[in-house]
Order: C-alpha cells, then sequence, then structure tokens
C-alpha cells in the first residue's frame, strides 16, 4: 500500500504537528494545505489563490507517492483527496484549538498581532472565525460541514481525540495503516 494521508480538522486542531510527525515517522514528504492555500505575503494569511491553482499546485506537489497532506481543502480540494488511501480526522475542542491557536500566533508573529500591530485586526478576526467553527455560521471549514464531509466520505477514515498526545495520535495512525494493508493484502 502506498501510504498517502491526509489529516484534516479544525484550525488549531493539531492538524500539521501530526502531519509532520507522521510524515517523519514514514520517512515521506509533508505537504501543508496552508502554503498552497494562499499567495506569499507580509503581512501572511492576506490573498488567497483561486481553488483551480491551489488543485493544480498540489497535484504537482504530491504527484510522487508516498506523502501526508495536512490542512482543510473544505468545500475545493475533492479531487486531490481522493487519492488518499486513510483520512485522519483530529477532534479537538474549540478552546483547546483557541488556547492553541493564540500561542502558535504569538510565537510566530510576537508583537505584530497585538494591539497597534500591522496584523492586529487580521489575528482578532482570525480568532473570531475560528470560534464558530461548531456553530459553522462564519465561511470555511466547520463541523456541520466537516461531520456532513465525513459521512459521506468513502476513503476510509479515523477520528481522533485532539487532546491526546501527538505519540498516541501516531501510535493510532500507525495502527490504522497497518490495519488497511493487511485488508488489502488479504484481498489481492
Amino acid at each position: 500500500m502506498s501510504k498517502r494521508i491526509y489529516i484534516s480538522g479544525a484550525s488549531g486542531a493539531g492538524v500539521s504537528t501530526l502531519g509532520a510527525a507522521l510524515a517523519d515517522r514514514l520517512h515521506v514528504p509533508h505537504v501543508d494545505v496552508d502554503d498552497y492555500y494562499w499567495y506569499p505575503t507580509d503581512p501572511p494569511f492576506e490573498k488567497s489563490r483561486p481553488p483551480e491553482e491551489r488543485v493544480a499546485l498540489l497535484t504537482q506537489a504530491l504527484a510522487e507517492s508516498p506523502w501526508v497532506l495536512s490542512g482543510s481543502m473544505d468545500g475545493w480540494g475533492c479531487e486531490v483527496i481522493q487519492h488518499a488511501d486513510l483520512v485522519v480526522f483530529v477532534d479537538t475542542p474549540t478552546a483547546l484549538c483557541l488556547e492553541r491557536l493564540k500561542s502558535r500566533e504569538s510565537q510566530r508573529f510576537g508583537a505584530r498581532i497585538l494591539p497597534g500591530g500591522d496584523m492586529h485586526e487580521n489575528h482578532r478576526k482570525f480568532l473570531i472565525w475560528a470560534e464558530s467553527y461548531e456553530t459553522g455560521t462564519r465561511a470555511g471549514r466547520s463541523r456541520p460541514r466537516h461531520e456532513l464531509w465525513l459521512k459521506q466520505l468513502t476513503t476510509p477514515a479515523i477520528r481522533l481525540n485532539g487532546e491526546i498526545a501527538v505519540s498516541q495520535m501516531l501510535t493510532m495512525v500507525m495502527a490504522a495503516i497497518s490495519n488497511l494493508t493487511q485488508q488489502r493484502s488479504a484481498t489481492d
């Protein structure tokens, strides 16, 4: 089985962290959706690429198998996701996601996100957007959209609790990969 793993969840759920750790464990490339979703700007995350451009760039980046892809392609990346062998959904409480996002943004951008900083307003809007994940009252990824997508998914999938340690999540994903490999071997 070629290992092509797609990991998704709410912003701040631990998707990129798990993706990097899994890619390291499997010795395969790790690709983060945000690197293809956004044009590189300063301040960052100001201008998104058109969906067709994102898909073309991701398709090119993932041309070689195996890979680990992390991030959200909610509503635009089905043709990329269909090549995954396993989907991993990291389910993390919104309060913990917000805590992680605040910490991550502070580490990455420091004073730029504080009042008076050039990124303060964008940071504030980002946190308001992330806080709406459970209700889905804003555009983009949300629990209602993710749950609907997971129900319709035909690719094998597992759901992980994003509150547990990354090492535990890795163990669970490796077990799921092993199970899929055994199932495919039994049917060949």
